[in-house]
């Protein structure tokens, strides 16, 4: 077998390693939201539990990466596809970090009304949700079309949270005894709102994988 070949090879592993990851990560936030939404105490726990196996996984691809770059010396777009993949997974892992603090507020809530007292909240959840899915299927296919309109839906992300913000305020005025239910509530959209920063990041990187430019400046 050519070093040319050996080398596809292990670019194709890289490539399936962050596929797999990428689905981990959606699991976990489709799971965080049925966990919130119905109170499944249960699920929340085993999504805690998960996130070390997304941690796992990330230092596996960085490591695998920084084999290949030792080994391989890859230059061109073979060096943007490794040095891309190196940063998405801190994103992917970021993501499932926040899923997992979703869930530990899950637990803290405890209450069979917690996800609909905030009425901005589902659609925020729903939304943030929508671009971790859309960018990780975007980053797998180098899809610049849909990574450019995934970038814009951020904006969408960040008016709910903005709504959310004012809901929370809304209850604390007429129900000053669930300010500490409000508070943990506003932290779960400040997560939803990192989760939404990340996958635009995720785009911006899958821009950069194809073009060599990332925010419009030419990199490599």
């Amino acid at each position: 077998m050519s070093l040319r070949v050996t080398y596809k090879h292990e670019l194709d592993l890289l490539n399936q390693d962050l596929k797999e990851m990428g689905h981990m990560v959606e699991k976990a936030i489709e799971q965080t939201f049925v966990a919130f939404e119905d109170q499944n105490f249960v699920l929340a726990e085993d999504i805690i539990k998960g996130d070390r196996t997304i941690n796992d996984m990330e230092r596996a691809i960085e490591a695998r990466c920084l084999s290949l770059i030792l080994r391989q010396q890859p230059v061109a777009g073979d060096l943007r596809q490794v040095s891309t993949a190196l940063k998405v997974v801190t994103d992917l892992e970021r993501i499932g970090d926040h899923a997992s603090d979703i869930a530990e507020l899950v637990l803290r809530l405890k209450s069979d009304h917690a996800y609909h007292i905030v009425k901005h909240l589902p659609a925020m959840a729903a939304a943030a949700g929508a671009m971790v899915r859309d960018a990780i299927e975007a980053f797998i296919s180098h899809d610049l079309e849909a990574a450019a309109a995934i970038i814009h839906r951020d904006d969408e992300v960040d008016s709910l949270f903005n709504q959310v913000k004012a809901d929370v305020i809304h209850l604390m005025k007429v129900s000053p005894d669930q300010a500490d239910q409000g508070i943990d509530l506003l932290m779960v959209a400040k997560y939803l709102e990192r989760i939404g920063d990340h996958a635009v990041n995720v785009c911006e990187w899958t821009q950069f994988c194809v073009t060599g430019a990332l925010k419009n400046v030419r990199i490599m």
